[in-house]
């Protein structure tokens, strides 16, 4: 899956270079098709083991294993997946997304959490700030210190 997925990124890659703003129809339909044979060549390899029965029942739904889940989750979320063949602005990764939230796990791992919610809203503002500053190739230095002289960075809406 993963060099499928690498695969069609390439293609979308090249599309985008020389203009495109979608790939054509008859490639979406060989990819998807390509998609789904190899979900289903996963299911054949791990096929639901048996469950050993006991004398007590449980209810809901039997646990599966790491590799069903993620068969299903991709299963289910093709078109999530391959969002960013059908539409080029939708990133191939969402490690932007990642990167901005980080901060924030890392604070609540390390302390616990915040003492008060208006902390917790300042250090959100912040990261804001910053993250808005790096994605606009700004300085993030400059732009604090710009900020603190009454200064900030403002970025221009398209």
């Amino acid at each position: 899956m993963k060099n499928f997925l690498v695969e069609v990124k390439g293609a979308v890659d090249l599309e985008k270079n020389s203009g495109g703003k979608s790939l054509e129809f008859a490639k979406v339909q060989v990819y998807e098709k390509r998609y789904e044979e190899i979900l289903q060549a996963g299911y054949k390899e791990y096929p639901e083991h048996p469950r050993k029965e006991t004398t007590v029942k449980k209810r809901g739904r039997k646990k599966q294993s790491k590799s069903l889940n993620l068969l299903d989750r991709l299963w289910y979320g093709m078109r999530e997946v391959l969002a960013f063949m059908h539409d080029f602005q939708v990133p191939f990764d969402n490690n932007l997304s990642e990167r901005d939230i980080r901060m924030m796990k890392v604070h609540q791992k390390i302390s616990g959490g915040f003492r008060s919610n208006e902390g917790a809203e300042w250090f959100c503002r912040i990261r804001s700030y910053i993250s808005t500053a790096r994605k606009n190739s700004q300085n993030v230095l400059s732009a604090v210190r710009n900020a603190f002289v009454g200064k900030p960075f403002i970025p221009n809406v398209a």
